[in-house]
């Protein structure tokens, strides 16, 4: 029974990539998916709202666990369905959701046979876990807000060190939060698109937000070290 427990969340991601490929729904994942089933899923969604948002969670979760390529479209997705407020905090949580199965899997089946290949290559992935496991919350925050590691190494080695839970969990919520926003925003303004060329436009105007997002994940950080290493001082 142990060794179930451990292999359960490898097991749960290979299903979850498995059944999203056999099925089909890689090809959905594009604006043109939007554009042509759009109006018809803010039907299902304004009959069914709370409903519409726990499967919009649950598949979003379900996306990023099985690490597959897309799930930008479907934050977009979010935002043309229930506006950047709603769907930025929703995908988010998804978003933080599915890291955490990608965490699980790092801490249990996996673990054992990843620490052994990163201790013999060394390089950017034993970079990654020692400073993950000095100081989590402040580098998995910036990590995630910069966007300046792959989304899922970070979740590896996150899990191959035993993180602190709830550290990783809240940094990577804070994280990828800014982004989510601006990203359903985008989808909030495709009903007033009608092609690719304004799809282009609208990506065009967001160089300023997309500068303050970079700023945010080099400020908030230090900002947040500074508070702590006072109040260290002050104790």
């Amino acid at each position: 029974m142990t060794r179930l427990r451990r292999f359960l969340p490898l097991a749960l991601v290979i299903l979850a990539v498995t059944v999203f490929f056999a099925m089909g729904w890689n090809r959905y994942l594009s604006f043109e998916s939007i554009q042509l089933y759009g109006q018809e899923l803010k039907g299902f969604v304004d009959r069914n709202w709370l409903l519409a948002l726990v499967l919009l969670i649950l598949a979003f979760a379900t996306l990023t666990a099985s690490v597959t390529p897309g799930v930008f479209f479907v934050t977009v997705l979010a935002g043309f369905l229930f506006g950047p407020g709603v769907g930025g905090v929703a995908t988010a949580l998804a978003a933080t959701l599915g890291a955490l199965a990608v965490y699980a899997v790092g801490r249990t089946a996996a673990r054992d046979v990843l620490r052994r290949w990163i201790d013999a290559r060394g390089g950017l992935a034993a970079r990654i876990c020692e400073r993950i496991d000095q100081d989590t919350f402040i580098y998995v925050l910036g990590a995630r807000l910069m966007v300046s590691v792959p989304f899922h190494l970070i979740n590896v080695a996150a899990g191959v060190v035993g993180a602190p839970l709830r550290p990783y969990l809240l940094a990577t919520f804070l994280g990828v939060l800014p982004a989510h926003f601006l990203y359903c925003w985008i989808g909030s303004n495709l009903a007033t698109v009608g092609g690719e060329t304004d799809i282009r436009s609208l990506f065009a105007n967001f160089a300023l937000p997309l500068t303050g997002v970079g700023v945010l994940s080099i400020g908030l950080p230090l900002a947040y070290r500074a508070w702590r290493n006072r109040k260290s001082r002050a104790a």
